[in-house]
């Protein structure tokens, strides 16, 4: 399968720069896969979609501030990174951005930058560590000196991804209102539409949420570049659904009632349950199964045409970039031709597209 065929054209014009204000007077595109048809609406419309007993999967992971700024130690060098996952005791997968960060290399953080040209640092604002290897994906391993989840408030800033070029007045508009467990780098933007007030509404008409969580990283940034997609190494991400959440998606299964996915992130923990619990499945036939089994750990499942969906029965989601494993995924559930029409269409009627744009509803 060529990677090429999930490419498409779009205007810079269309790149949402900052969030719509208020959330839900976002656009909403409702395509409908088995009938082809497209409606237009305003986000808070998704009410009209939405049927009693509906569950609403929803990642609650919140972004960190993850992009911190520094020094080489002793040359004085510049180095910015992007903390990517946490992959041991003080050991961080990072980009990074700075010259011969070679394994070995000592750096200094500061905070926020602002303080990375002073000769002495006080405890409170400045963390030591070391470049200890690199990475398939041309990243390094970081381990610092201590714990740096405390610090990232007060050293790191909030990274946006690297086609906004315009700078965010409120780090909270890049959080879903419902962001409770920190680890992400990037927010899971479907969820960026909804609104108190909304939600209320959508609880009043017998719509059940459900939270999971899947701490984005690398995949969000990096276009696919291997030409056949089945070459692609999705990067490993972090995710957990708990029994509680399984036993609710699998009570609402067994009484025919749907799972509305909030964003692809949503998506690849629900599936990634789903397919622990064939596993379980498969190895004991005397085993009572479930669709759904309680799931904490690393996935790097990878969506794309070809993939049988066994959770999931409709999908929120924003537009994605060209040639991402998001999209391959959104097309894995729509239908590959189905997708292309919509982005079309989106484009022809100017959708605002990607973190801060507007989102479509594939029922």
């Amino acid at each position: 399968m060529k990677t090429s065929d999930f490419d498409y054209e779009l205007s810079e014009s269309l790149i949402a720069q900052t969030p719509i204000e208020p959330r839900d007077t976002s656009r909403l595109m409702v395509l409908d896969r088995r009938t082809g048809t497209i409606e237009h609406r305003p986000f808070r419309d998704i009410l009209d979609y939405l049927q009693p007993d509906d569950v609403l999967v929803c990642n609650e992971s919140r972004v960190i501030p993850a992009r911190l700024y520094g020094r080489k130690v002793p040359s004085g060098g510049k180095v910015e990174l992007l903390l990517i996952a946490k992959r041991g005791e003080n050991l961080w997968e990072a980009l990074v951005r700075g010259r011969k960060m070679k394994p070995g290399t000592r750096i200094e953080i500061g905070d926020g930058g602002r303080g990375i040209r002073d000769k002495e640092w006080s405890p409170a604002s400045h963390i030591a560590g070391e470049v200890m290897g690199e990475t398939e994906a041309g990243g390094r391993l970081i381990r610092f000196g201590r714990p740096i989840e405390s610090l990232l408030d007060d050293l790191g800033v909030t990274p946006l991804p690297p086609y906004i070029h315009e700078p965010l007045s409120d780090a909270e508009r890049y959080q879903t209102i419902y962001a409770r467990v920190r680890g992400s780098v990037a927010a899971p933007t479907a969820g960026l539409h909804f609104t108190p007030g909304l939600i209320d509404e959508i609880r009043r008409k017998g719509v059940e949420f459900a939270f999971v969580v899947l701490h984005i990283g690398l995949d969000t940034f990096r276009p696919i570049k291997e030409e056949e997609v089945e070459d692609h190494r999705i990067h490993t991400e972090y995710c957990q659904l708990s029994s509680e959440v399984a036993d609710q998606l699998n009570r609402a299964k067994a009484e025919g009632r749907r799972i509305l996915a909030v964003g692809t992130t949503s998506v690849r923990v629900l599936e990634t349950a789903a397919q622990a619990g064939k596993q379980q499945a498969d190895a004991s036939v005397s085993l009572s199964t479930s669709l759904l089994v309680p799931y904490s750990g690393w996935t790097d499942l990878f969506i794309y045409p070809g993939y049988q969906f066994r959770a999931v029965d409709a999908l929120l989601t924003n537009f994605h970039l060209p040639r991402s494993t998001l999209l391959l995924l959104v097309a894995t559930f729509a239908g590959k031709d189905t997708i292309d029409r919509a982005y079309q269409e989106a484009i022809r009627t100017e959708y605002r597209f990607y973190s801060f744009g507007d989102c479509m509803l594939i029922l």
